[in-house]
């Protein structure tokens, strides 16, 4: 696709094979066209590898941890789990979103737990809602052990952030849908690969080995679960599409 952004005459020019559309520059529609390729730069240039939270390097684009606020505090969990934990950056903010609302604890998992990251998130003001669990997140004694942490009737999340590729999604949504609350989300990041597999630092089987098809296909087997993106609690535009790299990512439990 060529994109061709003409500021004094307000148009953005899409031409895609052979075929042209153009845009009014301020519109919706243009604001989703150049969205996209924004992201698509944006992961190319490591932009999300540029922030923290509360000290720990979170690898997440602003607008997704933004709209997990938004769902954390409507759904009100007891247990937030997370397979992923690198830096520990999504784990303080999970846990700063629990002691906010004075509800709440987060597991992290991951089949490597750096000696000096579990030093820094053991040592965070925030770790005290923390539970740290090393070894693969699809690993039978794994997923016993964080079973085991959550109590009947609590109301539980779930993020799926380690291994992203297809196989190891999809064993991740078999092993921990069970734990998801009726009107709770298991949310398969990342699934904003699919688009990125013609870009520089992208991979030519991203284009089918990704979570979003992974949450697709989950989907399509299990009636009780269903993609459903939350809508936005507060709304003054005329948008609808979120910014995110984790497109087709929430599953929601019925």
């Amino acid at each position: 696709m060529k994109l061709t952004l003409d500021t004094e005459a307000g148009t953005l020019l899409l031409e895609e094979v052979g075929e042209f559309r153009s845009l009014d520059l301020y519109s919706k529609e243009a604001f989703e066209e150049i969205s996209r390729q924004w992201v698509r730069v944006g992961w190319n240039q490591k932009y999300p590898y540029t922030f923290s939270w509360m000290g720990r390097p979170v690898i997440q684009l602003p607008e997704d941890m933004i709209r997990m606020q938004e769902v954390i505090f409507q759904v009100q969990p007891d247990v937030i789990i997370e397979t992923g934990v690198a830096h520990g950056g999504s784990l303080i903010f999970y846990s700063s979103l629990c002691k906010a609302m004075d509800k709440g604890r987060v597991v992290g998992i991951d089949i490597e737990i750096r000696p000096h990251n579990r030093a820094a998130i053991e040592a965070h003001p925030l770790s005290d809602r923390i539970t740290l669990i090393e070894g693969s997140s699809t690993a039978p004694e794994i997923i016993a052990q964080v079973k085991a942490l959550v109590e009947p009737g609590e109301k539980v999340l779930i993020i799926l952030d380690s291994n992203h590729s297809y196989a190891h999604v999809m064993g991740e949504l078999e092993a921990y849908a069970d734990l998801v609350t009726p009107g709770s989300y298991i949310v398969a990041t990342d699934g904003i690969m699919f688009d990125l597999a013609d870009v520089p630092r992208g991979a030519a089987e991203w284009a089918s080995d990704n979570p979003m098809w992974a949450a697709r296909d989950f989907a399509a087997r299990h009636q009780g679960f269903v993609i459903e993106q939350p809508a936005w609690p507060f709304n003054e535009s005329e948008l609808a599409q979120n910014i995110t790299h984790w497109p087709g990512a929430w599953l929601k439990r019925q």
